[in-house]
């Protein structure tokens, strides 16, 4: 015995033909998406919060200790402090910033700003010179010799401290100068500074630069009028690395400015209270916070050109 089935209809076959049984194929999970994932767990989440925390630690005991008297630091550890919140003073600080005072950091602070502030300026304003001829003047070369430019960035300076010496100190009669000090920054700082912002630079639009020729403006004016406003992100983003480097940096300053209280900056002075030399270790702290302010402001003041800027030569558009 047979079951009769009833016969397809028309509709039901145009339906079949316009509309067939697709299957929903699940996305296939990438080894990206994975790690994503895996960042965003809260195991992830609680790694991170214990990184931060063991990482703040020392800082949280250094500026615990910067607060706390001689006897009381060489008596016990800096945790010990919350047991007797009264004992906390600030005569650390005022031993620091006093003026005229052998354990004084003030001269060595304004020692600081004079070397950091030229030390800035001068690579950022001839960098942005040597990345406006790279981008948009074409000569002979050009590519080959901004090639060998950004090469030099993986030139260590170590190599060059001795030979920079005996020519500041024997041909050019610097010796302990500040002279010193701003030209190696500046020689050091200049092919990291022109990467950067010839990247930036040639992101910005033909254009601009054509509309100006045709209006009969020069490269002078191009630069300074056009250009030079529209580089404020990669300017400051260079401009906080420099500052920070220069700020904080021992080794150059050491090598060309050596102990001399006149020109040398804070950095030497904190490492003299680290060692054997530093009769008063015990302002260390209060001198590595003071140090610290600066730079805090620096890049807070900053910090919303800073991604702008790292990111310049990474996506276009």
């Amino acid at each position: 015995m047979s079951t009769l089935q009833p016969a397809a209809t028309p509709e039901s076959v145009s339906d079949e033909v316009i509309a067939p049984r697709t299957k929903v194929k699940k996305p296939k999970k990438s080894a990206a998406g994975d790690a994503a994932g895996a960042l965003n767990s809260r195991w992830a989440s609680f790694v991170a919060v214990v990184i931060a925390v063991l990482w703040t630690t020392p800082t949280v005991g250094l500026l615990v200790t910067s607060f706390r008297s001689q006897i009381d630091i060489n008596k016990s550890g800096w945790w010990n402090a919350f047991a007797n919140p009264g004992a906390f003073t600030l005569d650390n600080y005022r031993q620091a910033l006093e003026p005229g005072s052998s354990a004084s950091f003030t001269q060595y602070f304004i020692n600081t700003i004079v070397i950091t502030v030229p030390a800035v300026l001068l690579p950022i304003f001839l960098a942005s010179l040597a990345a406006y001829a790279f981008a948009w003047m074409p000569f002979p070369g050009r590519n080959v010799l901004f090639v060998a430019v950004f090469a030099l960035q993986i030139v260590p300076l170590q190599i060059a401290l001795i030979p920079l010496l005996d020519i500041y100190t024997n041909k050019l009669g610097f010796g302990a100068s500040y002279w010193s000090v701003w030209i190696s920054h500046t020689i050091f700082a200049l092919p990291l500074a022109t990467f950067l912002i010839h990247n930036f630079m040639r992101e910005l639009p033909g254009e601009l630069m054509e509309a100006a020729r045709v209006d009969g403006a020069g490269h002078v004016t191009i630069f300074f009028k056009i250009l030079l406003p529209l580089l404020t992100p990669a300017i400051a983003a260079f401009g906080i690395f420099q500052f920070l480097w220069v700020w904080n940096d021992l080794l150059v300053s050491l090598i060309f400015l050596g102990g001399t209280p006149e020109v040398a900056p804070v950095t030497v002075r904190v490492a003299e209270l680290a060692g054997t030399r530093g009769s008063a270790w015990y302002l260390l702290s209060a001198g590595a916070f003071i140090s610290m302010i600066v730079p805090v402001i620096v890049f807070l003041a900053l910090q919303r050109f800073f991604v702008r800027g790292l990111l310049a030569g990474g996506l276009k558009g």
